[in-house]
């Protein structure tokens, strides 16, 4: 994984973005990665405090197989694989971070590095990976 820091900012080159995004923004990036064959997932992490129920969020709305082991390798290796759920490239939007963030720095910032990791290993193989992380929602729309 990678030791960068990602707190209030892109993950390198762009593959993960911790940015303010409204509901709308969210369905409106869904319906534009839908458009061009990507698949969108949108994980709300309302309440979510602990690296259990983070996983288990993910899981679920990634439709992880019966062997998802609710762990950090696991993660890794469901995410880079994905090969139940067939298409060009994928985007993952992780709402209502901010409790996340602050309760479990660690936590939250190890899973983007598992992200970010995962879009190199998507570039690899032609395959596009980015990953929408909201920690405070935007107002106005």
């Amino acid at each position: 994984m990678s030791d960068e820091p990602v707190r209030g900012k892109h993950f390198g080159p762009g593959p993960v973005y911790v940015t303010p995004l409204s509901d709308a923004a969210a369905a409106a990036i869904c319906v534009l990665a839908r458009s061009r064959g990507f698949d969108c997932t949108r994980v709300d992490l309302s309440g979510c405090n602990e690296k259990s129920e983070l996983l288990t969020r993910i899981a679920k709305a990634l439709e992880f197989p019966a062997w998802f082991g609710g762990n950090w390798d696991a993660l890794a290796d469901c995410i880079t694989d994905l090969g139940w759920r067939p298409a060009v490239g994928y985007v993952l939007i992780l709402e209502n971070a901010a409790e996340l963030q602050q309760v479990q720095p660690e936590v939250f910032d190890t899973a983007l590095a598992i992200l970010a990791d995962a879009a190199a290993a998507w570039k690899a193989r032609g395959a596009t990976f980015r990953t929408f992380v909201s920690v405070t929602p935007e107002t106005g729309d």
